[in-house]
């Protein structure tokens, strides 16, 4: 598993990025948690550690935990589909570059033989972890929660730029972030 560790975060496939490679992740085989986010984003790559903004705390207060327990890779790991920063578009971030998934994805999911619950949120990890119909929406992929349990859960992003989905879509906060922190807690505590 360290051999595997250190081949990824050595990894320089993408030279071109525009703040080069730098790749992101919280990985121990222990762990019973998986985060599948997108890419770390600028402030991240910055950093150096995944979900240290904004997002991060949506997300661990969705997830119903604290930094501390956030940050115990014998407890969570956290592996997005691509491990750099892509870089910005007109929109904000562009997708993850594919490359990473194609070569690291299989390698790391295999060495997670603990797992209980994968948290896949996006659409680029949902089409990879989920595969559900390319014509539903996230909004439909999320709204159909249930159907994935007991091992995963897909989320929208815990990012700002998602209030207004947040606020169109309350079933959200008033059914299903309930529900995760309960399963979060049974595996955890």
């Amino acid at each position: 598993m360290d051999d595997l560790l250190n081949q990824v975060r050595s990894c320089t496939l993408c030279q071109d990025l525009p703040l080069g490679p730098k790749p992101i992740l919280q990985f121990n085989s222990q762990a019973k948690i998986l985060i599948v986010g997108q890419a770390p984003g600028r402030i991240t790559h910055h950093k150096g550690r995944p979900f240290d903004d904004h997002s991060g705390n949506r997300l661990r207060d969705w997830m119903g935990i604290d930094k501390e327990t956030f940050y115990d890779e014998t407890k969570i790991a956290i592996i997005p589909m691509g491990f750099c920063f892509p870089g910005t578009g007109k929109n904000g971030d562009l997708p993850p570059r594919p490359i990473c998934a194609e070569t690291w994805r299989e390698k790391l999911l295999s060495a997670l033989p603990k797992l209980e619950l994968t948290l896949v949120i996006g659409r680029y990890a949902m089409d990879w972890h989920l595969k559900p119909v390319k014509s539903r929406t996230l909004a439909q992929v999320v709204n159909d929660w249930q159907s994935y349990l007991p091992s995963q859960l897909p989320l929208p992003h815990p990012s700002p730029r998602n209030n207004r989905w947040l606020k169109n879509n309350p079933w959200f906060d008033d059914v299903l972030t309930p529900t995760l922190k309960t399963k979060v807690s049974q595996i955890l505590y």
